[in-house]
């Protein structure tokens, strides 16, 4: 009865032993920033938005497949540490994305953003006094593995497409 007992244990311990220990995606993980700055939202009650966004493209450098691989965004402004805004994405289901693969353009942009006021141009609101920078901060994960920050960087005052 004992055996019996213990073969689900051995065979949980023999699973966790075949998988390896979990890749250390701060390393593993290559980001590529294709663009960043501000994405043209459209016009919201009367008036163009822009909000904080970036365009990366992520390399598996690690020699595993990174199965349920999930990108998290966090935008704030440079003079607060709060959370602005936010975008999550996943990027490959259970398919995963294979070792040296390369994702395509990934878009991660905030809901939260700025309006203009009256008759202000995409181009008049970033030279706006008033407009306060902002930053990206990405993290990843995979499969049951903690979130990890890959990417931490400023956004230029720029306009940015798809």
């Amino acid at each position: 009865m004992r055996t019996i007992a213990c073969i689900p244990c051995l065979l949980g311990f023999a699973a966790a032993a075949c998988s390896g220990p979990p890749v250390d995606l701060t390393h593993a993980l290559q980001v590529d920033i294709v663009s960043s700055g501000w994405y043209d939202a459209g016009i919201v009650n009367g008036q163009n938005k822009l909000v904080p966004a970036t365009n990366v493209r992520l390399t598996n450098g690690s020699d595993r497949k990174l199965s349920v691989l999930q990108l998290n965004a966090l935008f704030r402004r440079v003079n607060s540490n709060e959370e602005w805004g936010s975008a999550f994405l996943t990027v490959a289901g259970s398919e995963g994305l294979a070792p040296g693969a390369t994702t395509g353009v990934l878009l991660l942009k905030s809901a939260n953003g700025y309006t203009g006021s009256g008759g202000d141009s995409r181009q008049q609101m970033l030279e706006n006094s008033h407009f306060v920078d902002a930053r990206v901060e990405v993290q990843a994960k995979y499969a049951s593995t903690q979130w990890v920050k890959i990417a931490d960087y400023p956004l230029p005052r720029q306009l940015i497409t798809k």
